[in-house]
């Protein structure tokens, strides 16, 4: 096949690898503070009450539901700017860029509204009494959204020229802002009232906001940026541009989406099993999710490196860029299986200070380590698809390997509880079955991608120049 690796090329591997590492070692930080908010708010509610920690266990996955919608559709801006860059057509990118900027603004908004309706919804499930914090908290972070939306269309743009760099300074500026801020209006400070639950939304909101300004005044003065006119004229919405963009971003939007509540199908799941089921499957997801960072860091520069070659009509450039980001995320993947595999109850007792919960997460964490491979592959080959601009069938994939695959077989092994943790339906293997379940599910889409990946790169690619991308 065309993608077959030459037989003694140490110096291109070498460079390769290099480039790749440099790339996405930036954007690895990013990903690691930006799951570190998520610790910090949590680790903030418990120092208030219960009430405002169990706030924030039920709004947190309805704003991760925005953070997914937002990340999966505002995708599209990296490799079609990295694409526009590698056929020598800097000059367009900044266009692009602004058109990118309001479907980011339409996109938050929209969210926006959805975070507003969040509570009516929730309150058909949730315990009355959580209901005053979880309103509080919804209503301070949405004012977030637009933000959010802004800022990952401003990262998004930095990293298609191949500049990862702002991506980990601003991620980890908000990160220890964030503490500060969290606590002053969670507890209150001077002048500020205490708002509790709402406190730590507006927290988060501020940040965020505070984020997207630093983005543009960083693209804005940079001079590695200067060429690209982001800023220099304003341009009303261009529907044709911003089509282009939705057609490339919601199939990577449902893909994400999908893999994301894949996890929370899961964890409502394995609840009915009761609490220590899940507070075991926490404790093991809590660390395969930190794990995560490190290949998903490594897939979005695949995507970057992909895309600058594709752009270029580079067949070769494309397949060496994905073979970089494999052998890349074969290496981090390794350590990680390895952390988890040797100190894995170690670990679940730094997490839990139950040894119940430590003794049930302990083999659990022997399956995250089996876990990050097929995480690892799955992540990184549909990063390098995204570079090709390829996400339609993808996201099909995704869909049929995690809920057509993954889920079911989760749902067989684990089995499903009933009241007083009566066994309803499955074999009753608990958090085991729904574990093997999630690594079937993702080793499926590990080598449906893969081979989507090794099929479309054997093709010739021809120069994105053929393809006009902002008219």
């Amino acid at each position: 096949m065309g993608a077959a690796v030459p037989a003694a090329t140490p110096g291109r591997w070498a460079r390769e690898l290099r480039a790749t590492a440099l790339l996405s070692a930036p954007l690895v930080v990013g990903q690691l503070a930006s799951m570190g908010m998520n610790v910090v708010v949590t680790v903030l509610a418990g120092r208030d009450d219960t009430a405002t920690l169990a706030a924030i266990g039920v709004g947190a996955p309805a704003w991760s539901v925005v953070i997914l919608l937002c990340i999966g559709v505002l995708m599209a801006v990296p490799p079609t700017v990295a694409q526009l860059v590698g056929g020598g057509r800097r000059a367009e990118v900044g266009a692009v860029a602004r058109q990118g900027l309001w479907l980011a603004l339409g996109l938050g908004l929209g969210l926006f509204l959805l975070i507003r309706a969040a509570p009516g919804l929730l309150a058909q499930f949730i315990d009355p009494a959580l209901m005053p914090g979880v309103r509080a908290y919804l209503w301070g972070i949405g004012w977030g959204a637009p933000a959010l939306a802004l800022y990952f269309a401003l990262r998004y743009v930095a990293e298609g020229v191949a500049w990862t760099v702002p991506t980990m300074l601003v991620g980890a500026g908000g990160l220890a802002l964030l503490p500060f801020l969290g606590q002053a209006l969670m507890l209150g400070s001077g002048p500020l009232p205490a708002l509790g639950a709402g406190g730590l939304g507006l927290a988060v909101a501020l940040v965020l906001w505070l984020q997207v300004l630093a983005m543009a005044l960083t693209l804005w003065r940079s001079r590695r940026c200067a060429d690209l006119g982001l800023f220099t004229r304003f341009d009303l919405p261009r529907p044709r541009v911003i089509g282009r963009l939705l057609r490339l971003g919601v199939p990577m939007g449902l893909a994400i989406f999908m893999e994301g509540s894949l996890f929370v199908a899961t964890a409502l799941l394995i609840a009915t099993l009761g609490p220590l089921p899940i507070a075991a499957h926490q404790v093991a997801i809590l660390a395969a999710s930190v794990a995560f960072m490190v290949p998903l860091g490594v897939a979005m520069g695949t995507t970057v490196r992909v895309g600058l070659a594709a752009g270029a009509g580079d067949a070769e450039g494309v397949r060496w860029a994905a073979r970089a980001g494999w052998g890349l995320g074969l290496a981090t993947q390794t350590a990680s299986a390895l952390l988890l595999a040797s100190g894995g109850a170690a670990i679940a007792g730094l997490i839990s200070r139950d040894p119940a919960v430590v003794a049930l997460a302990a083999p659990l964490m022997l399956l995250a380590a089996v876990f990050q491979y097929a995480d690892g592959l799955q992540a990184i080959s549909g990063g390098a698809l995204r570079g090709l601009k390829d996400t339609r069938i993808p996201a099909l994939v995704t869909v049929f390997s995690y809920w057509g695959v993954g889920l079911p077989t989760g749902v067989l092994l684990g089995g499903v509880g009933g009241a007083g943790g009566a066994l309803l339906f499955g074999l009753g293997w608990g958090p085991t079955g729904y574990w093997i379940g999630l690594i079937l599910g993702l080793s499926v889409a590990a080598v449906l991608l893969t081979w989507r990946f090794l099929s479309r790169s054997s093709r010739d690619l021809r120069p994105v120049t053929a393809r006009p991308g902002t008219g």
